[in-house]
């Protein structure tokens, strides 16, 4: 009787989450409510202006240390704003409705403007009315800028927002007096309402509760995806799919890369070069420490890891995190202090400096077999934990690859391997170089930020200038995300993420894409120990995700592919010369046909597969092409990949 109605609890659960899911931001912020797949765009914040009027602070991405778990149908998230604490509890109601329990608990005496929970409504343009719910109606057009305790208030029991998109009502447990005002987020003028949480002083320990209620409800857009695939051009190799390696639970960390090495096919790998423990003190020799039995344990580990991955015909950019004391300035920076990251290098041993890393490749080489094919700092455009500017980096480039040809090393430095898209310029120096650029192997950039069309645009016309391969050397959405693991089970980033790569595959064309991590560290693999949780190891929707797209034919090339819907995303790959051709295609939004023109005359058929909430990389079987077209269905909210078999 227990497995009966665990079973038909499951049930439940998986039916409000796929008629009527709220998808809900690990830092408390609902992006929007999806019904049958079609999500219906909005926005929720928390907000406390303080007592001057001008002081805003307000939940977002990295601007909090937010905890989130799920509890069946409910999404709780504990967060703080200053002296401000807040548990949010997020419950889908069915039918795209859903509550949201706030409970807010000061932990000092404060006083304040107010604590809001905020309403960020979508741009409409021409949309000129809103509904106050129990009063009248809001004339949008009338509404300003100015701050919030300069706006007047309405005695209203909520609202209700009407466009042709969306129908959204928000009410809550009560009348409360709202504020209703223009803000520019973003260049966009949008509408904001802000309901009352608290707009009186708190005293320490005080807890104040409120309740919202939510429903959103619009046309479900099924319109057919139209696809033109064109195989005349013939862009960059994708090798295939890449992951890091790099060594930081050693309890839970073996099992996840047993697992991925022998479930994934693997095309590049990256490893920590524990630069910071194989020479420590300039006095020494760390071939000669290294040779007599004195290596470091974790270095050995990180060799052990580069020889594994080498056997396995992986090639490895090595990528240092930490430098020795004696090769920094200054004490060395592992938090930020006024906000900077890291130390710079010091430039009176710099020759030192070239000489300890090229002592260490030429010891992985000699010791364990393998030659790294690129070097890299991590992130020193931000200074993880070395900083440099672009001319220091230019530099560097240039020292360091003469030394390496001067030892006879084809391990040659990555461009970049920027913290995010975004800090584009840190190139800039480099790539002007004409020295430099002899020493280049490949560039790189890290994805967590910087995901719009026209920074990646950049990236793929700087491989495109350099004529070298495009790294995407951490492949992931979120860098915050380990503090707050259980998002990695949420459908929603499963989704996020791989639609992220395969806008990557299409706008940048690089040579891989390689996760963070495949070790415990952000796992695709759940259970083990990992984040707590002991159950059996097992693969998430996010590991079956990876999965379906590193399986992905070994060396095709990127291929232009349009399509005539904004919920999709779509990436083509191919080689003419063997006739295979591989296109992956996201949806975001409601089931719905798709048809694909421009196959060539020689492929007779496609192998489709997908990855969703339901199915896990599963074969759907053969799908026929005639006269170059295929006509196929497209699931709600998932993965697909069609690969092309030929007589």
């Amino acid at each position: 009787m227990r497995r009966i109605f665990t079973f038909l609890l499951s049930i439940v659960l998986y039916t409000s989450m796929a008629f009527g899911q709220v998808e809900v931001a690990p830092w408390g912020n609902i992006t929007g409510i999806r019904n049958h797949g079609q999500l219906y765009r909005f926005e929720t914040s928390l907000q406390y202006i303080k007592n001057d009027g001008k002081q805003t602070l307000a939940t977002d991405r990295e601007r909090q240390r937010p905890k989130y778990r799920r509890n069946g149908a409910a999404q709780i998230i504990n967060t703080n704003l200053d002296s401000l604490y807040f548990e949010e509890t997020i419950n889908n109601a069915g039918d795209g409705q859903a509550t949201v329990k706030l409970s807010l608990t000061s932990h000092a005496d404060t006083n304040l403007t107010g604590a809001y929970f905020v309403v960020t409504l979508p741009y409409v343009p021409n949309n000129d009315t809103l509904q106050l719910i129990g009063g009248k109606t809001i004339d949008l057009t009338a509404l300003t800028t100015k701050p919030v305790q300069e706006t007047a208030s309405i005695a209203a029991q909520g609202i209700e927002f009407t466009s042709p998109g969306l129908k959204l009502k928000i009410a809550n447990n009560g009348t409360d007096d709202i504020i209703i005002r223009k803000d520019w987020i973003y260049g966009i003028e949008k509408t904001l309402v802000y309901f009352p949480v608290s707009t009186k002083s708190i005293k320490k320990y005080e807890s104040i509760s409120k309740t919202y209620y939510l429903q959103a409800s619009g046309p479900i857009d099924t319109d057919p995806v139209h696809l033109s695939l064109n195989t005349a051009q013939q862009g960059r190799k994708f090798d295939g799919f890449g992951g890091n390696f790099r060594l930081q639970n050693p309890v839970t960390d073996p099992q996840v890369i047993d697992y991925s090495l022998a479930n994934l096919r693997v095309a590049w790998a990256r490893a920590e070069m524990p630069w910071r423990l194989w020479q420590p003190d300039l006095s020494i020799d760390p071939i000669k420490e290294a040779k007599a039995g004195r290596l470091a344990p974790q270095v050995a580990q990180a060799m052990q890891m580069v020889q594994r991955l080498g056997k396995l015909n992986i090639p490895v950019i090595l990528s240092a995190w930490y430098a020795p004391d004696w090769a920094i300035v200054g004490k060395a920076n592992l938090q930020p202090v006024n906000g900077i990251w890291g130390n710079p290098l010091n430039p009176e041993q710099m020759q030192r400096i070239y000489q300890s890393i090229t002592d260490y490749i030429l010891y992985l080489k000699d010791a364990y077999g393998v030659e790294a094919a690129f070097f890299s700092f991590n992130e020193s455009d931000l200074g993880i934990n070395i900083r440099m500017t672009a001319q220091e980096h230019a530099d560097f480039i240039k020292g360091l690859g003469a030394y390496f040809a001067s030892k006879k090393l084809k391990t040659k430095l990555l461009l970049g391997d920027n913290s995010d898209a975004t800090t584009f310029n840190f190139l800039s120096a480099a790539m002007a170089d004409a020295e430099a650029r002899k020493y280049i192997g490949a560039i790189s950039f890290h994805s967590w930020r910087g995901w719009d069309d026209a920074t990646l645009q950049k990236w793929a016309d700087a491989a495109t200038q350099l004529q070298v391969p495009l790294v995407v050397g951490e492949g992931s959405i979120d860098a915050s995300a380990w503090q707050y693991p259980a998002i990695f089970m949420e459908p929603t980033y499963a989704r996020e993420e791989i639609n992220l790569y395969t806008r990557l595959l299409a706008i940048c064309q690089p040579v891989s894409i390689l996760q963070w991590q495949l070790t415990a560290d952000y796992s695709p693999l759940a259970g083990g120990g990992i984040f707590g949780d002991n159950g059996t190891l097992r693969p998430t929707q996010r590991f079956w995700n990876l999965k379906q797209l590193a399986s992905t034919p070994a060396g095709l090339y990127a291929m232009p592919i349009t399509w005539d819907q904004e919920d999709v995303s779509v990436a083509a790959l191919g080689d003419n010369s063997k006739g295979i051709y591989t296109i992956h295609m996201v949806n975001n939004g409601a089931s719905r046909k798709v048809v694909l023109n421009g196959l060539p005359a020689k492929v007779q058929a496609l192998r489709l597969y997908i990855t969703n909430q339901q199915q896990s990389f599963q074969n759907m079987g053969l799908q026929k092409v005639a006269g170059g077209k295929l006509d196929f269905d497209l699931p709600a909210e998932g993965y697909l990949t069609l690969v092309s078999e030929t007589r």
